[in-house]
């Protein structure tokens, strides 16, 4: 076994981090904007519990670095202005996110949300990925496929986020790519091999 090199991130990288997940979200609302005028503008935070959805969220009024855990029993909701509107003039319009909470018996709560949603954002911890790949996967394909036939029926884009991509043992996105249209293979394989039989 080699030995675990650990590296601190200093506060400094932590804000860099912080901002380039906040850009990325942000082109991402405004690609969704510019592409669904007539949906409304909710986004979907959804995730595996513990994968670090809710940091986003609470980094999207002001960029700031959000440190610690939080528990989420019940979807948090918010209104933000993204700075690509905030400097428009006459009339802005706020974009609406929404955390879904990823513990199992919550998740049903998602389904509450996509009939109005502009986009999904699906956060994937990438430093505890390989024990959460197959659940992930699941998860995934349910909002994709199965549960949600709204997503599919509306073309509700999705996009994937890495979360905890910053430490020294994340995997790479590649790596959980691969991983993750695997899994998704083999659902889809055994869920026709169900149907068929």
């Amino acid at each position: 076994m080699e030995p675990c090199n650990t590296k601190r991130i200093s506060p400094i990288e932590q804000i860099y981090v912080a901002v380039v997940v906040l850009v990325l979200l942000f082109a991402f609302f405004l690609v969704t904007s510019l592409i669904k005028h007539s949906k409304s503008a909710t986004m979907v935070l959804a995730a595996l519990n513990g994968s670090g959805r809710t940091v986003p969220f609470y980094q999207l009024p002001d960029g700031s670095a959000h440190q610690g855990t939080v528990a989420s029993v019940d979807p948090n909701e918010g209104n933000f202005v993204l700075r690509s509107e905030s400097s428009k003039k006459g009339k802005i319009k706020p974009v609406r996110v929404v955390d879904v909470p990823g513990h199992p018996r919550l998740r049903p709560k998602l389904g509450k949300y996509l009939p109005q949603a502009a986009g999904v954002i699906f956060v994937i911890d990438a430093l505890d990925f390989l024990p959460n790949c197959r659940t992930a996967a699941q998860y995934l394909y349910e909002i994709l496929i199965l549960t949600n036939a709204i997503v599919v029926k509306k073309k509700i884009p999705v996009l994937i986020m890495f979360n905890k991509t910053d430490k020294v043992n994340a995997h790479t996105k590649e790596f959980i790519r691969k991983h993750l249209e695997n899994e998704i293979d083999k659902l889809r394989a055994s869920r026709n091999a169900i149907s068929a039989a």
